[in-house]
């Protein structure tokens, strides 16, 4: 992740492996400000916290990925590289900086300080980038004039190779001398070199906040904002069921914008309040807590996107009870159905319509926002079976 380096700080003895470097023109000479043996206690407890419950949030989907076919789906690629690389920062990044506050000091030397932000900082803009990608993805599907290919993931594909070249191109940068990797904070974590006042420095900062903070902000934004809007406007059309989804989706949206802002926000605010402001504005202890903040995301991402997703909610119960997906269940793809589809398509003002008879198959509705759901067939024989899929809004 793009941990800040938010306070002060060239060397003491504690941090000697790091100080071979303060004589390079990066560093000012001050004193290296710490924590307490207390703070640094409660550092490592809450990086344990984060490290334990974002691997194994993150492996989860991983596993259930893995054993429910009818999770991989193109849209889903997106949330496992989400996981996958949040799974990443638990595994090579959060011992270390774990290790560092049990000590008080960095204990790898500037070699591992160098790998550990990069590291760090290449994925937690993958991270970033994935959710944009997949905010943009579910707009497109929402606004499509036609139904998703459910088997096309070149698309997807493409996504998912975006955001690592992204992050890639913001991130090797420092290593060839366009900003650098330093200490970070209280001297337990290393990152970016905020505190550097050149214009080197400064130029970097700058386009990484932008281009890696506020523009996926933006995305997810407007895609979000443009999805609730169709769905407004299919609420007019059916109004229990759209009312019903328009809440849902709008809980759904602000959740995931409040916790995208809680994270990153405040990492970003103080970054630039170091890197602009005087020398000392920030404190150690005001330093380590939008650090904090940012690595919970690993724990917070896929309780959002993953659990909150009615799919990998159901195929976790199976998991949980060592069930087997049945023939009919919730779990089974529509594509799989081997019943005879009549579909009729209309045009009404800027909305697309589909209905298809299905005999007395099972009913599938089709949810942009948790893939498919499948109701049991009605007990009514004399009824036949009507599925109702998605309104696309074509405005």
């Amino acid at each position: 992740m793009i941990v800040s380096n938010l306070t002060v700080g060239t060397c003491t003895r504690t941090n000697s492996a790091l100080c071979s470097s303060a004589g390079d023109g990066h560093s000012e000479a001050t004193s290296f400000r710490t924590l307490s043996p207390t703070g640094h206690l409660v550092v490592a407890v809450c990086l344990g916290f984060i490290g334990t419950f974002g691997f194994l949030n993150n492996l989860l989907v991983l596993v259930l990925f893995c054993r429910y076919k009818v999770l991989r789906s193109p849209i889903n690629l997106l949330l496992i590289n989400i996981s996958f690389s949040d799974l990443l920062v638990c595994v090579v990044g959060t011992p270390f900086s774990f290790a560092a506050s049990t000590q008080g000091r960095w204990l790898i030397g500037k070699s591992g300080c160098v790998w550990y932000g990069f590291a760090n900082s290449l994925l937690g803009i993958v991270s970033l980038i994935s959710l944009a990608v997949l905010s943009y993805e579910r707009y497109c599907t929402m606004m499509g004039a036609t139904e998703a290919d459910a088997t096309n993931y070149r698309k997807v594909a493409l996504g998912v190779l975006l955001s690592w070249v992204y992050s890639l191109v913001w991130t090797v940068p420092p290593l060839f001398g366009w900003s650098r990797y330093g200490p970070e904070g209280p001297g337990t974590t290393c990152s970016v070199d905020w505190m550097a006042k050149t214009s080197n420095n400064i130029s970097y900062i700058i386009c990484l906040f932008i281009f890696c903070l506020i523009l996926p902000f933006l995305v997810i934004v407007y895609c979000y904002g443009k999805l609730l809007h169709a769905i407004k406007q299919m609420s007019g059309v059916n109004t229990t069921m759209g009312r019903k989804r328009e809440h849902r989706v709008l809980l759904m949206v602000i959740t995931m914008v409040v916790c995208y802002l809680l994270c990153w926000l405040p990492y970003g605010i103080m970054a630039l309040l170091a890197t602009f402001g005087a020398p000392g504005l920030v404190t150690p202890e005001a330093s380590i807590v939008p650090s904090l903040l940012a690595k919970t995301s690993t724990v917070i991402n896929p309780v959002i996107y993953i659990f909150m997703n009615k799919q990998f909610y159901r195929c976790f119960r199976a998991l949980l009870k060592c069930e087997t997906p049945q023939r009919g269940s919730s779990f089974k793809s529509s594509s799989r159905a081997n019943k005879p589809v009549r579909a009729v398509r209309r045009a009404d003002n800027n909305f697309t319509f589909i209905v298809a008879s299905v005999g007395q198959a099972t009913t599938v509705v089709h949810n942009q926002a948790d893939n498919l759901e499948e109701r049991p067939p009605s007990t009514d024989s004399a009824k036949p079976a009507v599925v109702s899929l998605v309104a696309h809004y074509n405005g």
